[in-house]
């Protein structure tokens, strides 16, 4: 019977999120297993190349690059299985396969890679540069006889100085390590189970372990960026409080002072737009290094560090050291900004002032041009009314002389005041149109 859709019409991504939680399946091992693993940073490495690296695997011809797009990829052979998982900044390579006799617990520091499934040069040939490569060893033993158990571990590593732990909550294996690359550029880890545990046990252990180291040495990857700011940001502090000095006592120009300020916060930004991602990326491994650590559950055994003693001592300095280089970055560039708003405020201060002066200035020079202009007038009106009389007694004597009985000199004088009043209400009604068009 078909299903009734009584749900709305999915989003776009509900399929891809929700099969998100299943992209990454825990794989089962069967103990006793060797697993060869290897991460590498893919920066600059595309799926494309990636995928033409497993093709050279013996029958994966067939494999395209359409089949990494959900970043997780498990290849079944005979004898051994190849993982491949993409992640962010780096790409991780597992090979899965069964441990050989000769490396059981109680051999003394047994060599691995010359039983690998995969070819050597195959590993050697993956894109990338390695950031992590380990040989884990998953096997039985008695761990009810730990002072036994713990002599044939430390025979296995060469009797090299060890860390262990007892890990999960009924303390159902051991895992121990020396933390160091061999001669093969291999870390070995050692897992030490009774015969009773199950295959997806063994996978969950095998991933946490394997996950902790790798994002441990990803952390560590902000710790070079933080020696290499040191001196920039030591260098960069001085010459921020030379500058706040100077703009403090006022022994240098206002334009000096901002484009030493200008210069000093652009060189800040680029180191924050540089190393932000790298600080917040260390934040993350570390935050993921301390969920897998409490995932194990650790225990202690008598005699030797846990896992989680020996990297918390090593790991925190580092850590702590990123996050104050990170917080120092950002109040330097946050003095800076501080120390240009004073900047503006003095610049915008003297501003105001010299706009408040040129204004005084402006206003006089109006009032100057106003008299002067209400003096021009008064001479402007005296010119016409001079030009309109002179009109006038032309005008005058014309008539006389045609017969009329008038005498021009007294005409015209009696018509002054009134040639002086018409002029004068002539250039008022002209200045109040005009006052009119300018909407005063």
């Amino acid at each position: 019977m078909p299903s009734v859709t009584v749900l709305p019409v999915d989003d776009a991504q509900r399929e891809l999120l929700h099969n998100e939680i299943h992209a990454r399946p825990t794989a089962r091992i069967r103990l006793p297993a060797l697993v060869v693993y290897v991460a590498v940073l893919n920066e600059g490495i595309s799926r494309e190349q990636e995928s033409e690296h497993l093709r050279r695997l013996p029958g994966q011809d067939h494999l395209r690059a359409e089949q990494l797009t959900g970043n997780f990829l498990r290849l079944r052979f005979a004898t051994h299985t190849v993982k491949w998982e993409r992640h962010t900044e780096f790409t991780r390579y597992s090979i899965v396969q069964h441990l050989p006799e000769h490396a059981y617990l109680g051999a003394s520091r047994p060599e691995l890679l010359s039983e690998l499934m995969v070819p050597p040069a195959w590993l050697a040939a993956i894109p990338g540069r390695t950031i992590a490569a380990i040989k884990l060893v998953m096997t039985h033993g008695d761990l009810s006889a730990p002072e036994e158990t713990m002599a044939l571990a430390r025979q296995w590593f060469g009797d090299a100085s060890l860390v262990a732990s007892v890990v999960g909550n009924s303390g159902h294996s051991w895992a121990v390590t020396d933390f160091l690359v061999g001669p093969s550029g291999f870390e070995r880890v050692l897992v030490v189970t009774p015969s009773s545990t199950s295959p997806t046990r063994a996978g969950r252990l095998s991933q946490r372990l394997l996950e902790m180291e790798t994002y441990r040495l990803m952390a560590l990857r902000g710790l070079p960026v933080t020696k290499q700011l040191g001196p920039v940001l030591a260098q960069s502090e001085t010459q921020l409080l030379e500058i706040t000095g100077r703009l403090e006592n006022k022994k240098a120009s206002d334009q000096e002072l901002l484009d030493q300020l200008v210069g000093l916060a652009t060189r800040v930004e680029r180191a924050t737009a540089e190393h932000a991602y790298r600080f917040s990326a260390t934040r993350a491994y570390d935050s993921l290094v301390q969920q897998r650590l409490a995932e194990l559950r650790e225990q202690p055994l008598p005699g030797t560090q846990t896992i989680g003693e020996f990297l918390q001592r090593r790991l925190s300095p580092a850590m702590a050291t990123v996050a104050a280089t990170a917080q120092r970055l950002g109040s330097l560039a946050e003095r800076i900004t501080r120390a240009s708003a004073l900047l503006r405020t003095r610049v915008d201060i003297a501003t105001e002032e010299q706009n408040h002066q040129l204004l005084e200035k402006l206003t006089r020079g109006q009032e100057l041009q106003l008299r002067l202009q209400i003096t021009v007038e008064g001479l402007s009106i005296a010119a016409i009314s001079y030009y309109v009389i002179g009109l006038l007694l032309y005008l005058a004597k014309a008539l006389h002389g045609l017969g009329l009985p008038i005498n021009p000199e007294v005409t015209v004088g009696l018509a002054v005041p009134v040639v002086l009043w018409g002029v004068w209400r002539m250039t008022r009604r002209i200045h109040q149109a005009l006052h009119k068009d300018k909407g005063v």
